[in-house]
């Protein structure tokens, strides 16, 4: 064994990471704008108030946590990064919104097909944003372990 040979570096961190699910956030959070009244019909009606307030919350929501995830990883808030706050918001707000798409698969499957489907569809797609965002917050952390002091 060559003990001459230099440790390997971690693999850099790609300054992009967290921007995708940025760009998803923009979309739908704009979306809710534009085209609220689809949202509005998801809302649980457990939830009080308008659903159009919520469909709001929700797209206001959206887009904050989009503007967190495009901010410099060298930008930190209580000690991590600020995309890393970013994207434990994100992971938050896919928990927080869960229960609207199991409403919409509810209430979707009495409807022709193939509305049923794509209102199940939705459920398995959520639980791929939780571990997108779980992955993005363990490279996150693996860049602040390497290169932050």
């Amino acid at each position: 064994m060559n003990m001459n040979v230099p440790p390997k570096k971690p693999k850099a961190l790609n300054k992009q990471v967290g921007r995708g699910m940025a760009l998803m956030l923009m979309g739908t959070g704009v979306t809710h704008f534009l085209f609220p009244k689809p949202f509005d019909t998801i809302v649980p009606p457990f939830l009080p108030g308008d659903p159009r307030v919520w469909t709001y919350l929700s797209g206001v929501a959206e887009l904050f946590i989009a503007a967190l995830l495009l901010i410099s990883l060298d930008k930190s808030f209580a000690g991590k990064p600020i995309r890393l706050w970013g994207v434990y918001a994100a992971f938050a707000l896919f928990v927080a919104v869960f229960p609207a798409n199991i409403y919409m698969a509810i209430e979707w499957s009495t409807r022709d097909f193939p509305a049923p489907l794509f209102a199940y569809l939705r459920l398995p797609l959520q639980l791929g944003l939780f571990y997108w965002a779980w992955a993005l917050a363990k490279e996150i952390n693996k860049y602040k372990k390497v290169a932050l002091p």
